[in-house]
């Protein structure tokens, strides 16, 4: 029986040991075999009640960072055309018309250029994603097909116990915070918009009703705040186009996503700079402009941070920042209702998300959100309509948001600082002034609202005011980029040149959002010109490279872009040689009463105010200012003027002056360039001594002769010597730059 049982147990039925041995990976006649179908389906139940558990923990003890997972979701933004067709675009990554839970999943897990991770899910909670780079939405569309591919594939391995868990954490991930707006960042811009003059939605043609400039002298040196900012519709002027997509960066909130909209930088959205002043004034360099300066000054490390170096920065920072709380106790109780109303204007049915947001308010006058979302949804359809009285209701609804009991102060500060921006759209500088003085009492201790504040009192021109805000601010924040770069402006236009070169560079160099701006590179550079340092080429070269220029001698702020580009012109190159003919032959009638307006006991002839001159005497006697006649200058010059009524091309010059201009003996203009490439300037020699006077535009050197004119670009830099006995009088007419369509000349805003 012994050896009976011993042969069975070795070569007869297997033991329960050797059954184990085969079972889980032993080996049978010394082959290894697969796991069985029972023992799969053990571990699997394993794995699934360890991944239940995980969640829970995760969720206990907080283990995800759920600001990185909402940031990436956030770099996915709506392209206006998009809300205005009703498509909710690149947020819908699974193609059921909503962004929801599995559109959040699918963000949770893609790499950069639209790779998916390869990782489980429990183990996907764990871990950190690293963030997505920006993309076009062209590009971030173009990877839509293949999250929704492998979401779909995973919905299929997926365990229905373990998908639930995931779906509620991602879920509670989604919907813990209240809902905030997004506005669109530029940059881009704008082009920034805060620092100009008044431009409405009603768009004039007549733009010289809306934005004027007051009499200005031969040149303009960027040294108004208000006046220097580019104008709103200046892209829109240049393209010929009027399409809503080409309108106010800000209307694009009306894109944001309900779930997602929470998870943004809310000091970065506070800031009056951060998305406005990139790029105001940017200008493609033009394949027919002079040469740039003859050194070489791309490599000299002027800055101390890289852009590269400074949006990594900034992006470290934004993730560290916290979230805003936007709804209170009472709004969380009704958050379905407001996701409700908050979709209809996501998906750009404004007029129904007001009807929506209007009940809600009607229903709960005591709730700050559903207040906000109708100001947003009234700002939305202001937009829509182009209407500056349902603006206004949006400014006023923004207002009301805050005088609301319990209201959480992430929203009253969206809140304020939007109805600003609005005031400031329409004009109302001293309301918004107001309102921005209103956000600073309520919290003192943000500096973001006291140098939004100081660029309010700057666009009405309260310099002194504005100053002792940036002190403010600089004592409070040493290292305060914005408010060195704004402080250092105030600075030089007090003429203290030596002082302001500190501020504007070492702003410059900490590459803070707002510091972006070319204005500040012009007056870094135009300060150091005139201390004679020679790194002021190296400012404009790296404004040149920023885009700020459209080269390191062509250094206008105001620019329509492809115009082509020369310092000095010929009359037939401007094709207005009828003008220059009839000038050249009337010269002495113009010449004669130039002279009796000058032989007056009153003179006529008022100094230049514009702070160009570094010595002398210099004078001017203007005729046509902005496009519009000086009715009471033309009765003492009769002929001249009539001479001129049959040339649209320089009396309907809006952005240029036709002047008699007078110059003394020991005069030096310094180095400076007018304010925009989209005018000409004519230089018609009346009395012009021997020897002793010439003019610099680039690199080239001329002088005047009486009865002929000098055509050049003044948005080149040019720079006048006046070293005679006696003094110059010369004729200024500014013609529209000939590459100009009719349409551009019409709506372009004056200056």
């Amino acid at each position: 029986m012994a050896s009976r049982k011993g042969s069975r147990g070795a070569g007869g039925s297997p033991s329960p040991g050797s059954k184990r041995e085969t079972k889980h990976g032993g080996s049978k006649n010394g082959k290894k075999e697969g796991l069985s179908g029972s023992s799969f389906f053990t571990w699997f139940m394993v794995i699934a009640l360890l991944g239940v558990w995980t969640s829970v923990a995760v969720v206990w003890f907080e283990l995800v960072d759920y600001e990185e997972v909402l940031a990436k979701a956030k770099d996915f933004r709506y392209n206006l055309s998009e809300v205005l067709q009703g498509k909710l675009g690149i947020y819908d990554a699974d193609g059921d018309g909503d962004f929801d839970v599995e559109d959040a999943k699918v963000l949770l897990g893609e790499e950069p250029g639209g790779v998916a991770k390869k990782k489980t899910k429990v183990k996907g909670l764990k871990e950190r994603s690293v963030p997505a780079q920006p993309t076009s939405p062209e590009s971030e569309e173009t990877i839509q097909p293949a999250e929704k591919s492998y979401v779909e594939s995973e919905h299929k391995k997926a365990d229905i116990e373990l998908e639930e868990e995931i779906q509620s954490v991602l879920h509670e991930a989604l919907h813990s915070q209240p809902d905030a707006d997004l506005l669109a960042d530029d940059l881009g811009a704008m082009e920034p918009e805060p620092y100009e003059a008044q431009v409405l939605y009603e768009y004039d043609m007549d733009v010289e009703k809306t934005v004027s400039d007051p009499e200005a002298p031969e040149d303009r040196v960027h040294g108004d705040y208000n006046e220097d900012h580019e104008p709103k519709h200046e892209k829109q002027t240049e393209t010929q186009d009027t399409a809503v997509e080409d309108l106010p960066e800000e209307v694009n909130e009306a894109a944001e996503p309900v779930e997602i909209i929470e998870d943004f930088d809310i000091d970065k959205e506070l800031s009056v700079e951060s998305k406005r002043t990139e790029d105001v004034v940017a200008t493609e360099p033009e394949e027919s402009e002079m040469p740039v300066q003859a050194e070489d000054y791309s490599n000299d490390d002027v800055v101390g941070k890289s852009e590269k170096e400074t949006e990594q920065d900034k992006t470290e920072k934004a993730k560290k920042k916290k979230k805003p709380k936007l709804l209170n106790k009472f709004d969380k109780t009704i958050k379905a209702e407001l996701d409700a109303a908050e979709k209809l204007r996501k998906k750009g049915k404004v007029e129904e998300a007001l009807r929506a947001f209007e009940a809600l308010v009607s229903q709960y006058p005591q709730s700050p959100r559903a207040r906000y979302g109708k100001a947003q949804s009234e700002d939305d359809l202001a937009e829509k309509m182009r209407s500056n009285e349902m603006l206004q209701k949006a400014i006023n609804t923004y207002d009301e948001v805050v005088s609301l009991p319990n209201v959480p102060s992430d929203l009253i500060k969206l809140s304020l600082k939007r109805e600003a921006d609005r005031q400031q759209f329409l004009g109302r500088m001293r309301g918004s002034l107001v309102t921005l003085q209103k956000l600073v009492q309520l919290f003192p201790s943000d500096t973001s609202f006291k140098n939004d504040l100081g660029v309010g009192y700057l666009l009405i021109g309260d310099n002194s005011n504005a100053k002792k805000v940036y002190e403010e601010v600089l004592s409070l924040a040493p290292n305060d980029g914005f408010a060195k770069v704004h402080y250092g402006f105030i600075l030089k236009a007090e003429n203290k040149i030596a002082e302001s070169i500190p501020y504007l560079k070492e702003g410059l160099e900490s590459g803070d959002p707002g510091t972006n701006d070319g204005r500040f590179y012009f007056h870094l550079g135009d300060a150091l010109q005139r201390m004679g340092d020679k790194e002021a080429y190296k400012w404009y070269e790296l404004g040149y490279q920023r885009g700020h220029f459209a080269s390191v001698w062509q250094r206008s702020l105001y620019n329509v872009k492809g115009l082509k580009a020369q310092p000095w012109w010929t009359a037939r190159e401007t094709g207005y040689t009828e003008l220059v003919k009839s000038l050249e032959k009337n010269w002495k009638l113009i010449r004669d009463e130039g002279l009796a307006v000058m032989d007056k006991k009153r003179s006529l002839f008022l100094p230049e105010d514009e702070n160009l001159r570094e010595k002398g005497d210099w004078s001017q006697f203007t005729l046509w200012q902005q496009g519009r006649k000086n009715e009471n200058a033309c009765k003492s010059v009769p002929k001249t003027c009539a001479l001129l009524e049959r040339f649209p091309e320089a009396t309907g010059c809006r952005r240029g002056q036709i002047k008699y201009s007078i110059m003394h003996p020991g005069t030096h203009v310094w180095p400076h360039t007018g304010p925009t490439n989209c005018r000409l300037r004519m230089h018609l020699g009346l009395v012009i001594p021997k020897e002793g006077c010439r003019i610099r535009c680039a690199q080239d050197n001329r002088t005047w002769e009486e009865g002929k004119v000098l055509i050049f670009d003044d948005s080149f830099e040019h720079e006048v010597w006046q070293d005679a006995e006696t003094y110059r009088l010369i004729f200024i007419v500014d013609v529209w730059h000939p590459e100009l369509t009719a349409q551009q000349r019409r709506t372009l805003p004056a200056i």
